[in-house]
């Protein structure tokens, strides 16, 4: 794990439009990054097909490679915004499975058991938590973001308030809340 301090000095030159920074920083946050990925996908059915390398090259694509330079607050704030993107490409690749299924109930789920899948059987699922998400980051949105540190990025609840810069006493109270909020409204769909 690289130090913070090289992380954001070179965050910076890549939000200044220096085109180096980002072929510096991807071996810098490489092993990392995999490491989110890898946790999140070794909950995965058997027979998944997307792979921890793919998903970081295509989340670090989502992040860097576009025209528009990203603004990251160090360390922290990039690593969220690549779980976020992590999140997104899971979520865009459960949809593209559900379109081909037509029919199909959702069931209640306990948020702590729902496992990140992208086969037909749980595509609705995740479809169903990215939406009521979307909703919880309307209402709340520092609620939403532990949920895709904690859930998506696989954090811990110390390491979760290190990012959100919050203590652990209040992530604690926040995931509470958050699951519970998330239970009620998937339960209503």
């Amino acid at each position: 794990m690289s130090g913070g301090s090289d992380v954001t000095r070179i965050l910076d030159a890549a939000a200044r439009g220096d085109p180096n920074a980002a072929g510096e920083l991807l071996p810098l946050v490489y092993e990392e990054l995999r490491k989110l990925a890898a946790h999140r996908l070794a909950q995965e059915n058997a027979g998944q097909t997307l792979q921890a390398t793919a998903l970081v090259h295509e989340g670090y694509l989502r992040l860097i490679g576009s025209d528009v330079p990203q603004h990251f607050n160090g360390r922290g704030h990039f690593f969220a915004a690549a779980a976020e993107a992590m999140r997104r490409i899971l979520v865009d690749r459960a949809r593209r499975k559900a379109t081909t299924k037509h029919g199909g109930g959702l069931r209640r789920v306990d948020l702590d058991e729902l496992r990140i899948t992208c086969d037909d059987a749980r595509a609705d699922e995740l479809i169903a938590l990215d939406e009521a998400l979307g909703e919880l980051q309307r209402h709340d949105p520092r609620s939403a973001e532990l949920v895709k540190l904690r859930y998506f990025a696989g954090l811990s609840h110390q390491e979760a308030a290190e990012a959100l810069g919050i203590s652990r006493r209040a992530v604690d109270r926040l995931w509470a809340l958050a699951k519970a909020w998330l239970y009620q409204r998937m339960s209503s769909l």
